[in-house]
């Protein structure tokens, strides 16, 4: 091959490349253009200097004595005949051209050869003073081929990147040498004065168009051949335009493994010309940002520590979770039935174990019946599965241990489980020894896709470039301009401005001052201009100001590139040059700066605010250092854009060397508000306030702990009402295109100030704890001192991570401390750890460290960290940081657990596009638009055989069942999804799917009662509560796991009608109806009680507002339980003025109901009251830990949890300060001011009335007491109905059942039922609602004059419903038949009775529990209950009160009482009555008299019972709390 045809496919493959930029075909048609006039123009000139000595006159010889006085822009010039090799790798940025970067790598191209020229090009390359080098050699950027693609992976192992220095001495250098002594020598604009341009006069343009038309032809020939279009010939014109320099544009390199964080290669955009003037841009690679590359660098060491072939940390799949240490007692000793299901034997096998029992214990057993020969069985070869779910147990783990096992346990569910070989288990989650995993370096590229918004954008290389080129073109125009001065300024100015423009808007003082010295244009208009125009007449002048409008330029691009991280910078920096230390302690000058302008100020700022000034503070953990720091005030100035322009030094009184580590300098920018238009006194004051626009934080000591220097660019964040919970972030606002810039100068010295950490010895002094000042006693209030601090446990650490404790040294000892939380428990706080992540000074820390580690050794913890990484990128202020930490996580899981997250990511995309047509389609057309939507659902998993749900990463689905989806009727119309389980042992798997919610706050709140219930189990105290998942999967969005077998109060009280919330036997007839037996029911009832006790305190610390019955959910096992946490935290939602949640929490009479067993308080009551005060003082133990996790998440961007306000409200309800027993007697009033409150049952009610417009008619109606629908089919048809008689019923309404006796046709056997007047009236109410009343008999009246319950009305009664019933039975078949009627009279459990039964009666006289104790010369006497007491004479219930006497006392001192309570046999107190001045030693000597009386009229006071209680039993120090036996009037139960 020749040299002119290699240097033809160099030429094109350059060209080529301008496809890949994305340029618009008009631009790629500019840029050939150009670039093919000056390439002709050059060699025209080149061939009429070679045509013979006419050609050699004076201009010649000239233009040899001017090359000669400008030796620096001579350049070697290959020839045609000589063959250069490739460079080798130390010359690699010699003689490079263009913008490819993959020039840079060893095996580049060799040196491009000039194609043959005219006599028209030599001669115009004569006149124009360029070589044959210029237009193919450096410079020209046509590339050659054969250059290898390199792989997309980038980083190196060792940071930082820094670029790689031309070689000295180079035959062909990239740009002259800049001297020492002036550093900007090679940016100065320095025209050659002696060279002549070329007229148009002189040129042939027929000559000229010929040679066009000639490469055209050769380039349109190689374009068809590589099918490659840079852009279209364009002809060249009559008039000569100005001279462009030659520019090549590329794709950026990729490097591969063997060249790793290589930051930058030479990009050189433009060369130097005739004039001298040049500049470069060096491409260099996203991590050449040197704290990225040490985080890079960080990765890399990390993830060595956890190769693919550790087992324990890199299993593939899914382990079981476990609990903690101190939740086993729960579990233990407690047998339980495991079912196993195994391919090695047909039916399953079920064993009877023990919690204590392990799972490889377990796992011999089953291959006991499996395996005849077991001497060649490994258990460790086997696994075991929970059916339907896809996580494995440990083998080591003990079945008590298991999370799934004590949820079996909880909800009496089967614990069924699969044997599985472990060799066929699907570990495709584990990291592989593959290019993806281990062997692939650390980079921040990952993610990229699964990010929903980029942080910020720059300004590209390639458009940049561009702008320079045409400053370039009007700075040479300007200095040869003779005529039309000021239109070559006005276009020079313009250049200037589109360049400031593209580089952020910031006109620095040095771009300033440079054009001040021009005069006055149209698009800068300012006092501050040369007056006198006739100075810039002398060339020399015009040249000065060229050079330092260059030389300012030049400096903007650089600190552009190191502000914004661009993929280029203009200088090529050693990292051999290594600035000397100086100590930070020793440095003892003042912390000063300078603060120039701000930029980018909105225009309309100028018409709303005056007076504008910067406050500047030093702060330290949120603290301030000193006094902040104010500017002068100033107006809004118009240069090139509009900004206000203090430059003004700040100098703080404090020294440097007294400086913090951590410490942060806020600036915030401050203005006046303009006076109204208009004037008038009333307007005084309002316009003179000063509002705060914009602040940034910043480090002064950056990531090496080097104090920052030089100049700054800050954008600010916009200032919002600020509350005192936010965190701010120490990065500036670059997220927002307009953010407004502050620029600030920091003194520059010739060595670094470095701030080092002290020994341990020095840096951990004793300090005595009452010697620290009020506020550090405070905030180490749980973390006491003694010599060194004691090794805290990791829930204490939690509250050093705030951003109260910003030192390193702390923030590390406190993650030392958390090391050893089990994963399971990193879990509970794992969303606090994400969160303490904004309060870390720089990206690399121990924290990162440590939560990267458990990612990489856990799927379940990777697995949710990967969501709420992602779901923080949404903080613009801190998306920066999470971007990072996100692609760092995803580096370090393995490809296969990148592509399960893309997976997931994709999932939820379809299922916000669903939710979000339902949403907007009409409620009509919802169910068809929702089957009609998630259609898409099926082509997902047609693509993706399955996907795991980011609820639960153990939630393994393969499909949707679409005709078992639905939606609910509420604001946001959530979604009722059923996907299909992969596991064929297990059901399908119902979630609720939410957009336009943010579940952010349903995430904390259910977090916050999980770990209440772990605190309560630990203690011994199972409230039994039902705690469900809820993971939000961004904003507005998320997935809720459904609770089966349960149903919301609202559906349960309307079975009785609209009123059903005032009625109190709903909820006690709707558990009877699921738990027909006795033990079922008691069953129920208990697991009532319990989890009712649980929500009460619960909802009340945290302050859970918008409490209707469609946010309560009831189970059929008597599991109670909250949802949709709205509102929290003492936000209550409002109608109008009106606060609708008036009670401290639900609990309403319908619940009492369920606990007494009836109308009135029983001894279950009593233990309903101990429940909820043993919970509630539990809880109050570890007030410190619930305000710490609340506390990290005052940043998260909750609206209701940003101030400290909010965290004072869970203070104020766990009111830490007092005792046990006031708070005690405190929680006791708050239940009886919920069970008395009516606006509860008024907000049901009225939500009642809401939701009745969503009701559906296709709803089949049901009875509240049966517990399903019968039909004449399924029993038969009733021939006959007849009430023979009324009995009294068993609970303690006293009320009569009738006994129906139903006789059915073909059946001999006669049945009989009992139901109540209540139920009668119940079926006639809902046959009503189906037929009209013409169809139906009348019912009997409810109104009786007298008592309601006795046993004359219950004969009338009788009689009533006896010709009710038969008239029933007579009317129309479609009303006698209806399933509403065969259910009435189906018989239920309760009728195999025969009738009441009566009670055993309890204590004679009763007995009343007390809790008495002694401290400090007091005695504490607390009265909680009485139970047993006897009604009066007259039947009725007492209204008991207790008086108390302390014996001796004969003058009748020591009396004292409690409040009568009403009508009750079983009264509640929780009172404390104190004696004071008891001396410890007569407090043998002393007696309790208590008496029990109810309070009468007229001072009639009935005495009930009473005791003696001797006090030589109590202990000192300790409570006494035990039940007395009460006695009669003269008995002496005490002795």
């Amino acid at each position: 091959m020749s040299a002119a045809q290699t240097q033809k496919e160099s030429t094109e493959a350059g060209w080529g490349c301008l496809e890949s930029l994305g340029l618009s075909q008009k631009e790629l048609v500019l840029a050939e253009a150009l670039q093919m006039e000056y390439d002709a123009l050059s060699r025209l000139k080149q061939d009429k200097n070679r045509t013979g000595p006419d050609q050699t006159g004076p201009r010649a010889s000239h233009e040899i004595h001017c090359k000669t006085l400008n030796p620096p822009t001579e350049r070697p010039r290959p020839t045609p005949s000589l063959h250069i090799p490739a460079p080798t790798e130390g010359n690699l940025l010699r003689g490079l051209s263009g913008s490819d970067s993959s020039l840079n790598q060893p095996g580049g191209s060799q040196y491009p050869l000039p194609l043959p020229a005219s006599p028209e090009v030599r001669k115009l390359r004569d006149v124009s003073g360029s070589s044959p080098g210029d237009s193919f050699g450096p410079g020209s950027g046509f590339l050659s081929k054969g250059l290898p693609a390199l792989p997309d992976d980038v980083p190196p192992a060792i940071p930082p990147r820094h670029p790689i220095p031309p070689a000295s001495g180079s035959e062909t250098p990239s740009l002259p040498p800049r001297p020492s002594t002036k550093p900007r020598d090679v940016n100065l604009f320095t025209p050659d004065v002696g060279h002549q341009k070329v007229t148009s006069a002189e040129l042939d343009y027929d000559s000229i168009i010929d040679s066009l038309s000639r490469l055209s032809e050769d380039r349109t020939h190689l374009r068809r051949a590589d099918r490659e279009t840079a852009g279209k010939p364009v002809a060249r014109s009559k008039t000569l335009p100005p001279q462009v320099p030659p520019r090549t544009y590329t794709t950026i390199a990729k490097s591969n493994k063997n060249h790793r964080r290589v930051s930058a290669g030479p990009v050189r955009t433009s060369v130097y010309l005739m004039n001298g003037f040049g500049y470069e841009l060096f491409q260099v690679l996203e991590e050449r940002d040197e704290e990225v590359a040490a985080f890079c660098h960080m990765l890399d060491v990390l993830r060595s520590a956890y190769p693919h072939s550790n087992y324990s940390t890199n299993a593939g799949f899914v382990w079981s979770p476990s609990v903690g240490h101190d939740e086993l007692h729960q579990a233990l000793g407690v047998s339980m039935k495991v079912t196993i299901i195994s391919e090695h034997f047909r039916e399953p096998l079920t064993f009877t174990c023990d919690g204590s029992s392990t799972v490889d214990l377990l796992i011999y057993q089953t291959l006991c019946y499996a395996q005849d020969d077991l001497d060649h069985v490994n258990v460790d070869d086997y696994l075991l599965k929970v059916c339907g779910h896809e996580e494995f147990l440990n083998n080591s783990q003990t079945l008590a241990g298991l999370e799934f096992v004590q949820q079996c346990l909880k909800f009496d569910w089967d614990i069924r489980l699969s044997l599985t070989k472990r060799s066929t288990i699907n570990t495709k989650l584990a990291r592989m020894v593959r290019k993806e995993d281990d062997d692939a370096p650390s980079s921040m590229n990952h993610c990229i896709l699964l990010q929903e918004r980029p942080v910020k954008q720059t300004v590209t290389r390639e458009a940049l470039t561009l702008l320079l080129d045409t400053f370039h073109n009007e700075a040479e125009s300007f200095v040869l301009s003779q005529v039309e001065l000021s239109l070559h300024v006005e276009r020079l100015v313009q250049s200037v401005k589109a360049l400031c423009s593209s580089l952020a808007a910031v006109e620095t003082p040095d771009v300033t001052a440079a054009l001040n010295q021009l005069p006055a244009c149209p698009c800068r208009l300012q006092p501050k201009v040369l007056r006198d125009a006739s100075v810039l007449a002398v060339k020399e002048n015009r040249e000065s100001v060229v050079e330092k409008l260059t030389a300012a330029i030049l400096d903007l691009v650089e600190l552009y590139c190191s502000t914004f991280n661009a993929n280029f910078h203009t200088t090529l920096q050693s990292r051999s040059c290594m600035a000397p230390i100086q100590e930070a302690g020793l440095v003892t000058n003042l912390l000063s700066f300078n603060v120039y302008a701000a930029h980018r100020i909105p225009i309309t700022w100028a018409t709303s605010y005056e007076g504008f000034f910067l406050s500047c503070s030093l702060t330290h953990g949120g603290v301030e250092l000193c006094a902040p720091q104010h500017t002068s005030k100033q107006a809004i100035s118009k240069y090139l854009f509009h900004l206000v322009v203090w430059d003004q030094r700040v100098c703080f009184p404090v020294p440097i060397n007294q400086l913090p580590r951590e410490t942060q300098l806020t600036v915030t920018l401050h203005a006046s508000l303009l006076p109204p238009p208009g004037g008038g006194e009333e307007k005084g004051k309002q316009w003179r306030s000063i509002e705060a626009l914009g602040w940034v934080t910043m480090p002064l000591f950056n990531f090496r702990h080097i104090l920052t220097c030089g100049r700054k660019l800050l954008g600010l964040w916009p200032s919002t009402p600020r509350r005192s919970g936010n965190a701010r972030t120490s990065s500036p606002n670059f997220f927002q295109p307009d953010s407004v810039i502050l620029q600030v100068d920091f003194p520059t010295s010739s060595f670094e100030v470095v701030f080092s950490t002290p020994p341990p010895a020095d840096f951990c002094p004793q300090y005595e704890f009452s010697r620290l000042d009020t506020t550090s006693q405070t905030q180490l209030a749980y973390y006491q001192t003694e010599s060194v601090w004691a090794c805290l446990v990791h829930l204490d650490a939690l509250g050093l991570l705030h951003a109260s404790f910003p030192d390193q040294e702390l923030r590390r000892t406190a993650v030392q401390w958390m090391d050893s939380i089990s994963d399971t428990e990193l879990l509970d706080y794992l969303p606090q750890l994400v969160q303490a992540l904004k309060y870390e000074c720089y990206l690399d820390s121990s924290l990162v460290r440590f939560l990267l580690r458990r990612a990489i050794g856990d799927i379940r913890i990777a697995h949710y960290l990967f969501w709420l990484l992602k779901d923080n990128l949404q903080d613009s202020q801190f998306s920066a940081r999470y971007q990072h930490l996100l692609a760092a996580l995803l580096c370090c899981v393995g490809r296969a657990l990148r592509d399960e997250f893309d997976r997931q990511c994709w999932l939820v995309s379809i299922l916000t596009k669903v939710a979000q047509k339902v949403r907007d389609a009409s409620p009509s057309s919802r169910q068809g638009a929702l089957r009609e939507s998630l259609e898409e659902m099926k082509q997902y998993f047609s693509i993706n055989s399955c996907c795991r749900l980011p609820l639960n990463p153990a939630l393994l689905v393969t499909g949707i069942n679409i005709q078992s989806c639905s939606f609910f009727n509420s604001n946001a119309v959530p979604l009722k999804l059923s996907f299909q389980n992969l596991d064929p042992l297990g059901e399908n798997i119902n979630v609720i799917f939410k957009s336009g919610d943010d579940l952010r706050q349903d995430m904390l709140t259910l977090q916050m009662i999980r770990i209440m219930n772990k605190i309560w189990i630990q203690e011994g105290l199972d409230m039994r509560m039902v705690i469900f998942k809820c993971f939000s999967t961004g904003r507005g969005r998320g997935m809720v796991e459904m609770i089966p077998h349960a149903d919301t109060l609202r559906k349960i009280q309307v079975e009785h009608g609209v009123t059903g919330s005032f009625k109190d036997r709903t909820l006690a007839d709707w558990l009877q109806k699921h738990n027909p037996t006795d033990e079922q029911y008691d069953k129920a009832v208990e697991n009532f009680i319990y989890s009712c006790a649980g929500c009460c305190v619960a909802t009340y610390i945290l302050g859970i507002c918008d409490r209707h019955n469609d946010n309560i959910m009831l189970k059929t096992s008597g599991h109670m339980f909250h949802i949709d946490f709205g509102k929290f935290l003492g936000h209550a939602q409002m109608f109008g003025n009106i606060k609708r949640d008036r009670a401290p929490f639900v609990f309403t009479s319908d619940m009492a109901y369920v606990i007494n067993g009836g109308d009135k308080p029983s001894s279950r009551f009593h233990d309903f009251v101990d429940l909820c005060c043993e919970a509630y003082n539990l809880i109050r133990k570890h007030t410190h830990l619930f305000l710490n996790l609340l506390g990290l998440m005052l940043s998260c961007g909750i609206p209701e949890l940003s101030d400290l306000d909010d965290l004072k409200y869970v203070c104020d309800a766990l009111r830490p300060n007092e005792s046990e027993a006031d708070a005690t007697m405190y929680f006791t009033r708050l239940i009886e001011s919920s069970l008395c409150s009516v606006a509860t049952k008024l907000n049901f009610f009225f939500h009642n009335l809401a939701q009745m417009k969503f009701a559906s008619s296709e709803d089949r109606l049901t009875l509240s007491f049966a517990p399903r629908v019968y039909t004449a089919r399924s029993d038969g048809l009733i021939k006959n109905l007849f009430i023979c008689r009324h009995i009294r019923t068993a609970s303690t309404s006293k009320g009569y059942a009738f006994v129906v006796r139903v006789e059915r046709e073909g059946q001999l056997e006669v049945q009989l039922v009992q139901r109540t007047f209540e139920e009668f009236q119940e079926l006639h109410s809902k046959l009503g609602l189906v037929f009209p009343s013409s169809k139906l008999p009348s019912f009997p009246s409810r109104l009786v004059i007298g008592r309601s319950r006795g046993e004359a009305t219950a004969d009338r009664r009788k009689d009533e419903l006896n010709g009710y019933v038969w008239h029933l039975i007579h009317a129309a078949p479609e009303v006698a038949q209806c399933d509403l009627v065969y259910t009435f009279f189906h018989p239920l459990p309760r009728d195999e009775t025969g009738g009441a039964s009566a009670k055993p009666a309890g204590k004679e006289l009763g007995e009343i529990k007390l809790s008495i104790s002694y401290k400090n010369d007091k005695l504490f006497i607390m009265v909680m209950h009485i139970r047993g007491l006897q009604p009066l004479q007259d039947g009725t219930d007492p209204d008991p009160y207790v008086k108390l006497y302390l014996l001796p006392d004969p003058m009748k001192m020591s009396k004292k009482k409690t409040k009568a309570a009403r009508r009750t046999c079983n009264p509640t107190y929780n009172e404390m009555l104190v004696y004071d001045r008891i001396p410890r030693g007569d407090l043998d000597q002393r007696l309790i008299h208590l008496r029990v009386l109810s309070d009468g009229a007229f001072w009639e006071n009935t005495l009930l019972g009473q005791t003696f209680i001797h006090l030589n039993r109590l202990v000192p120090g300790q409570h006494w709390v035990d039940w007395h036996q009460l006695g009669g009037a003269g008995s002496d139960s005490a002795h």
